[in-house]
């Protein structure tokens, strides 16, 4: 086999892949963490052990959906994070974005970060809540580096930014649950309350000096 029909081989199979995906998407937009196997397979319009084929199984299936939908979040935070206004604006964008995004598809971010009901978890046993972490953590390893490329926190300053980054991360995850769960105010509110708490060493953080500052 050459290196044309290697490529084209490659291409078609990331098509399919991405076709699948979507199908799981569209699946988990309607039943949330009870996405099963067999309903991603019909949406898809083939059999499950196609499926497992192409992702081995939920748990391959969770970690291509996981990355797709994290990876599209971080793109948002980053731009938001850079965005040309003051500081304390873009914290209130970044904060109001990754909102936004659980506020647009709840069922995904459902599917992502809870188990389902008990006895309700899926093929083969498969807990969505054991894979959710990793996602947190990858999150506040990204924001992190943000903080620590942007921001002048002297001594010790990569510890003092992982620390931020996670702990942000952390808050933005806890608040969000709790708000997407009980919906106790507008989404502009809380975004203006988590700010406010944030306010702190935070605002009074030089930049680092030929920087866009954070």
């Amino acid at each position: 086999m050459d290196t044309t029909q290697r490529t084209d081989q490659q291409r078609s199979a990331d098509r399919r892949r991405r076709e699948l995906l979507e199908a799981a998407d569209r699946v988990v937009l309607r039943d949330g963490p009870q996405a099963s196997m067999n309903a991603i397979a019909a949406e898809a319009g083939i059999t499950k052990p196609i499926l497992y084929r192409h992702f081995g199984d939920k748990g391959g299936l969770y970690a291509a959906l996981a990355k797709r939908h994290t990876d599209a979040l971080l793109d948002s935070l980053r731009a938001a994070l850079d965005a040309p206004a003051e500081r304390r604006e873009r914290v209130e964008a970044t904060l109001d974005t990754y909102l936004a995004a659980i506020e647009a598809r709840p069922q995904v971010y459902r599917f992502l970060m809870h188990p389902a009901e008990a006895g309700q978890v899926g093929d083969q046993g498969f807990d969505v809540g054991k894979h959710s972490w990793p996602l947190l953590r990858r999150m506040g390893e990204e924001l992190a580096q943000v903080i620590e490329e942007r921001l002048d926190l002297g001594p010790g300053s990569q510890q003092l930014a992982r620390v931020w980054g996670h702990g942000i991360v952390g808050m933005m995850h806890a608040a969000g649950d709790w708000w997407l769960g009980e919906r106790p105010c507008p989404r502009d509110e809380l975004v203006r309350s988590l700010a406010d708490l944030l306010w702190g060493r935070l605002a009074a953080a030089g930049d680092k000096v030929g920087g866009p500052g954070f």
